[in-house]
């Protein structure tokens, strides 16, 4: 009896693939209505005025990346090492990005002319945030009807603390902490910083649950560490509008740890693929402004990327979330979100 064929959806954001697409992709960022929340007929002309304010800046970033982002080549990488690690179906991985190709679109297509038995939506986003795994649900769905994709589907749309994700970031942390340790000295106290991409303090507000997430993501994380004293903090970068953006930012803490005169390792918490906001933001622009505040120690950990052990992970959550049939589900099953986050796809239980 054959196996039966199982496509599995990788969503990311996505990123230019050459300095010439770098207008066009922030244009497609801002024009999303879940990034930027005002009237529909407001959004274009500010859109572009955000987008053209960006271009410099965002060009001289993924210059030092070689004019592209690396971010569709490590996902592919990730599809590659998923569909390896679940032999026991007959698996074929799909990528649609949400602001540059490919596109869900393009995603969409290809995986009806495959012709599924069954299909998996997979976000690469491990804490839920309508301005992402929302956004981009809302744009496969819209591109599935419009090519009549029509194979039962399974959502995943959370993880952001399953055991074995929790796991295998802890390890990554754990090993980048020793390597750290190791250089410092003995004195000097080592801080860990789970640096998440920011969002305007008014899509919090209004319901979205990723800080509430973000911050669940980090006390699991931190308990599995089991480091006695450890000292942690959750903080945010990227702002990207003149908006009131989640504090404290990544940022303001440097500068704290400079002060304090601690060391700082930085986890990048809401990223499990490298690009530019750690390549660049973490690597290149927080390193300067470490050394600019007198921070005695500065260390990233890595993102997850194909790493052996989230690799795993993901696959074990879905064989876990396969095996609840159609609908959507984070992956305890059901709703994870407080009661007040009304951007939670799950209904609030009585």
């Amino acid at each position: 009896m054959p196996k039966p064929k199982i496509a599995i959806v990788l969503f990311n954001l996505g990123g230019p693939d050459r300095p010439e697409a770098i207008a066009l992709f922030l244009r497609n960022l801002f024009t999303d209505p879940a990034i930027l929340r005002v009237p529909f007929f407001i959004r274009p002309v500010l859109a572009r005025i955000i987008a053209r304010a960006r271009i410099a800046p965002a060009t001289a970033n993924y210059a030092l990346l070689g004019g592209r982002s690396p971010l569709l080549e490590l996902t592919e990488r990730q599809a590659v090492a998923l569909r390896a690690a679940l032999p026991e179906f007959a698996t074929r991985c799909f990528i649609a990005m949400r602001y540059w190709h490919p596109f869900s679109a393009e995603a969409a297509q290809t995986v009806k002319t495959w012709g599924p038995d069954r299909i998996v939506l997979l976000p690469l986003y491990p804490q839920f945030s309508s301005t992402t795994t929302g956004s981009s649900l809302t744009a496969w769905r819209e591109a599935a009807a419009r090519v009549g994709l029509m194979a039962p589907v399974t959502t995943l749309c959370c993880w952001p603390t399953d055991a074995g994700y929790v796991r295998a970031t802890a390890a990554l942390i754990r090993e980048t902490w020793e390597k750290a340790r190791a250089t410092l000295d003995p004195a000097i106290p080592l801080r860990l910083l789970f640096s998440a991409h920011g969002l305007p303090e008014i899509i919090i507000a209004r319901g979205d649950p990723y800080q509430g997430a973000i911050e669940a993501t980090a006390r699991a994380v931190a308990e599995a560490l089991a480091l006695p004293g450890l000292e942690w903090r959750v903080c945010y970068q990227s702002r990207a509008t003149p908006q009131k953006w989640l504090e404290p930012s990544t940022e303001q803490e440097i500068a704290r740890a400079g002060a304090d005169r601690t060391a700082l390792l930085v986890a990048p918490i809401a990223f499990v693929s490298d690009h530019s906001e750690t390549l660049v933001e973490l690597d290149i622009d927080y390193a300067k402004l470490a050394r600019e505040k007198n921070v005695p120690g500065y260390f990233r950990v890595p993102a997850q990327n194909d790493d052996a052990r989230f690799i795993t992970a993901l696959a074990a959550l879905v064989e876990k979330t396969l095996a609840r049939g159609p609908g959507i589900f984070s992956h305890q099953g059901g709703r994870v979100c407080a009661a007040d986050r009304t951007d939670c796809p799950h209904p609030v239980l009585p």
